[in-house]
């Protein structure tokens, strides 16, 4: 899709071939995408030493190191990705009897689901997500099991959101409670949160194009719960549709906004001004706009406010807005792992480059979701976590041939057409 560039406009460091030691990785790469968004570099060598990237330079035929590594001259490599938007107790299908039943769980049933899910993103090259919350705090409980066990995936979670008393989020967090203002309980909470996630809308209608909600809190309630996470050491992640619950998060000096759907051109520029990330999860509209039933005027609606998105995708760009890419897994007919690589697609419908969309679920999740200098990257002195795809870039694939941790390298078993492992 794009053609390979020199090594001297992409900023990459190299190293001479007689200082390698004989027990680094020389890994022939066809394709790479260093995951800051700088251009594809073709036919190059990545040298891994002690679970590091030491080098990346111009291949040569007389390459020397260990055997160990395999060829993907026929692959595009690219960091181990992140999903910066998730909901790991619930899964994109569309079976409406085990959707309810996933709303109902106790913590052992969330655990087997939330493993499975965890496998998915695995298997898809994807090294981290950020959870959006849940009503009984499963993945926050889960996270604890998954650091006792060193998982390969990290999960970042909020525990249960915060919304206003009868106003929607009820399935992914809790009300505050009466005569508590929302910075107050967030200050006397005393979960091992990760972030702090607050829901300051509606969802998107889709019977009404554009319809917008009112927000749950006000500029002055938002300023003390942004204050009270900051005073904890967290970020702030608000749910928020619409140009006035958006505003109001934004003036408040939240981190991110979450979908941000119709939150209009204004904001867009205010979120630059403020340095605060964008999280679209325009992936959403796209399956609603697949799942829904044909000639239905729900389908039809989700079909325009993706368009509508897309819009507002563009104008990020060139406004210059930090995106994070997410795809809100969990949604109908939003998958685990997979659905990652629909929203970067996106990205790119709306006039991203290829190399500018994987940067946003690489380097600049990263950022989000606290894990530079681990993740998010192909440089020297970053860890060696890549993952290596089959032919030239594209995001038509999403399923990694190999996959590299701490320089150790591992194949992957190809799933069935449901995205499950054959064996």
């Amino acid at each position: 899709m794009h053609k390979g560039v020199g090594l001297e406009s992409s900023g990459m460091q190299t190293a001479e071939a007689a200082e390698r030691p004989g027990g680094a990785l020389c890994v022939r790469v066809g394709w790479l995408l260093d995951g800051a968004g700088s251009p594809v570099v073709k036919d190059v060598t990545v040298i891994v030493e002690a679970g590091l990237v030491r080098a990346v330079e111009p291949w040569a035929e007389d390459a020397r190191g260990s055997a160990e590594a395999p060829d993907l001259s026929s692959h595009t490599v690219l960091p181990l990705l992140m999903d910066s938007h998730v909901h790991l107790t619930m899964s994109g299908d569309g079976d409406p009897i085990l959707r309810r039943e996933q709303l109902q769980l106790d913590y052992e049933g969330a655990r087997r689901i939330m493993e499975r899910h965890l496998r998915e993103h695995e298997d898809h090259g994807v090294a981290a997500v950020r959870d959006g919350g849940d009503y009984g705090g499963f993945t926050l409980r889960y996270r604890k099991e998954l650091e006792e066990k060193a998982a390969k995936v990290v999960l970042r979670s909020p525990g249960r959101a915060w919304r206003a008393s009868g106003r929607y989020g009820r399935l992914i967090g809790r009300a505050t409670e009466s005569g508590v203002s929302l910075g107050q309980g967030i200050r006397a909470c005393t979960d091992p949160v990760d972030h702090v996630k607050i829901v300051n809308s509606g969802l998107n209608s889709l019977v009404e194009f554009g319809k917008a909600t009112p927000p749950q809190f006000g500029l002055e309630e938002l300023r003390e719960a942004v204050n009270a996470a900051r005073e904890k050491g967290l970020k702030t992640m608000v749910h928020a549709n619409g140009p006035l619950p958006v505003k109001l998060a934004l003036d408040a000096g939240c981190d991110s906004i979450e979908h941000g759907f119709f939150m209009g051109r204004d904001n867009l520029e205010r979120m630059a001004e403020n340095d605060a990330f964008w999280v679209p999860t325009a992936v959403t509209m796209k399956c609603y706009s697949e799942e829904l039933p044909e000639d239905s005027e729900e389908r039809e609606t989700a079909r325009r406010i993706l368009d509508h998105q897309l819009e507002q995708i563009a104008w990020a760009r060139e406004i210059g807005v930090r995106v994070a890419a997410g795809s809100d897994s969990g949604s109908l007919g939003v998958h685990h792992g997979r659905s990652l690589f629909q929203e970067l697609e996106l990205l790119i419908k709306a006039g991203w480059s290829i190399e500018e969309a994987v940067a946003c679920a690489a380097s600049n999740a990263a950022r989000l979701l606290g894990l530079e200098g681990r993740l998010g990257r192909i440089a020297p002195g970053m860890p060696a976590c890549f993952a290596a795809y089959l032919g030239p870039p594209t995001t038509a694939v999403s399923v990694p041939a190999w996959i590299c941790r701490q320089g150790v390298f591992e194949p992957v078993e190809a799933p069935d057409e449901g995205g499950r492992r054959v064996s």
